[in-house]
């Protein structure tokens, strides 16, 4: 099998990258590893992309000017980030509404509950699958090839040249040669032994947002023919998530967002971070960390009856109950220590105006650590409580990469024909931290960039 273009991988990244090749003349195969009903990756699971625009458009309520995103990236990663890729991704974030509209991709206005997104995020009609099957479809009306359950075995590359893919498929094995080729396959957040290497033994207490294909079999085998690494082997996007939420594929239907609303604590009832120190969607990524630093990798969210209807519902209904010791006792926590935990908190709750569309006056003075918003006392029964867990979504160790998306060699060269997009080279811009729909906007601009590159290395 010989194309111009070959990509690993079956994502939002890898489908840009074909649509963008294929539609510049290139022959292109997209190999999936994954079955047809899983295809898609962890953009199966996604809701919405970051975009900049300078006015409000379709059904985004207001202006995102490109200062602004670059302002909220910079805040969340504190200045860890390649500033031309950073720059890059924003800038051409601005183009993403045209592209996915022109390919068959819908959306919808924003959804409520605590994600004040319908500014700055475009959300998909029928979410991430919807918007899969949308680029999929393109892409077979195109021509692109498409292979599922065609699993990347190994890498014939040369000083930095690609010359091609071995793949198993159906328990049969081939070479699939290629002019160019696209890494877009993710990352290692699937692979617990890779995990455990970088977070020790508290990795596997962790839980799988996403698919449980992204094992990182194409970032090792790329890593091992000297393409120059970038990010820190421990930093993901990391959430805290239901605690009953399944090991694998849970998705973002499992995240909590009631954290801002009451307090957390862990297994021995203390809190230990500031619930209100923002807007949920630019600090809700922090909270994996948080809780996989506690003892057992565990934690539990307290609210009361007052803040029930101010966030998304979770999947799964939370524990219930009159009085914070029958609620202490159903998830597992100390009473008395919960109800001085509790106690202590709700005298330290200054008066002022509850408003969780803005950053309020409702704060505690006295406490370490202070709740800095929306802090009202938990008292008006009956109280819920949610046992979290870290949710890992995708890890950003991974290749290092050029503005065109050219992956660099260990020596820092740019490789000759080989490119990357999606979370396997999103450590370039994501340092630390995450923001909401970043991952998809770093996924579609390189994925457009990668496809239009290798297009272009292929034609000459």
């Amino acid at each position: 099998m010989h194309y111009d273009v070959v990509i690993a991988g079956g994502g939002n990244a890898a489908l840009c990258a074909a649509i963008e090749a294929q539609q510049q003349g290139a022959r292109v195969v997209v190999l999936e590893a994954a079955p047809p009903p899983m295809r898609g990756g962890n953009s199966r699971h996604v809701r919405n992309v970051r975009i900049a625009h300078d006015a409000a458009m379709g059904t985004l309520t207001g202006p995102y000017p490109a200062a602004e995103f670059l302002e909220d990236l910079m805040r969340v990663t504190d200045g860890i980030t390649d500033p031309v890729l950073a720059d890059l991704t924003i800038t051409r974030s601005a183009e993403l509404w045209d592209f996915f509209e022109s390919h068959g991709v819908r959306f919808q206005p924003s959804l409520g509950g605590t994600l004040s997104l319908g500014r700055t995020n475009a959300f998909f009609l029928g979410g991430g699958k919807a918007l899969v099957n949308a680029l999929y479809r393109k892409a077979a009306q195109l021509g692109v090839d498409i292979y599922t359950e065609t699993e990347v075995t190994g890498l014939d590359i040369d000083n930095g040249f690609f010359c091609g893919a071995h793949v198993r498929r159906n328990g049969s094995s081939g070479l699939v040669r290629g002019r160019t080729f696209i890494a877009a396959a993710g990352g290692f957040e699937a692979n617990l032994d890779w995990l455990t290497e970088a977070w020790g033994d508290a990795a596997r207490n962790f839980l799988i947002r996403g698919t449980p294909y992204n094992r990182g079999a194409v970032l090792w085998l790329l890593l091992n023919k000297g393409v120059q690494t970038v990010g820190d082997p421990k930093q993901c996007h990391a959430v805290a998530i239901d605690g009953r939420a399944p090991k694998f594929d849970g998705g973002i239907v499992t995240r909590l967002d009631c954290v801002p609303f009451g307090i957390v604590v862990n297994e021995a009832g203390d809190r230990f971070y500031d619930e209100g120190e923002d807007f949920w969607p630019k600090r809700y990524a922090i909270w994996g960390r948080l809780v996989a630093a506690q003892p057992n990798q565990i934690g539990h969210v307290l609210i009361d009856a007052k803040s029930l209807d101010l966030f998304m519902p979770s999947v799964f209904p939370p524990e219930c109950a009159d009085s914070i010791e029958e609620l202490a006792v159903k998830i597992g926590l100390p009473p008395d220590k919960l109800r001085a935990t509790v106690d202590a908190f709700n005298a330290a709750c200054a008066p002022g105006d509850f408003d969780h569309t803005v950053h309020d006056g409702c704060r505690t003075h006295g406490l370490t650590p202070e709740k800095t918003h929306w802090a009202r006392p938990l008292d008006t029964p009956p109280y819920y409580g949610y046992t979290l867990r870290p949710g890992i979504t995708f890890t950003y160790l991974g290749v290092k990469v050029t503005p065109e998306a050219r992956m660099v060699m260990a020596d820092g060269t740019p490789a000759a024909n080989m490119f990357a997009a999606g979370e396997i080279m999103a450590g370039n811009v994501l340092g630390k931290g995450y923001i909401a729909g970043i991952g998809m906007t770093i996924g579609s601009v390189f994925g457009r960039q990668a496809g239009e590159g290798a297009a272009h290395v292929a034609r000459t």
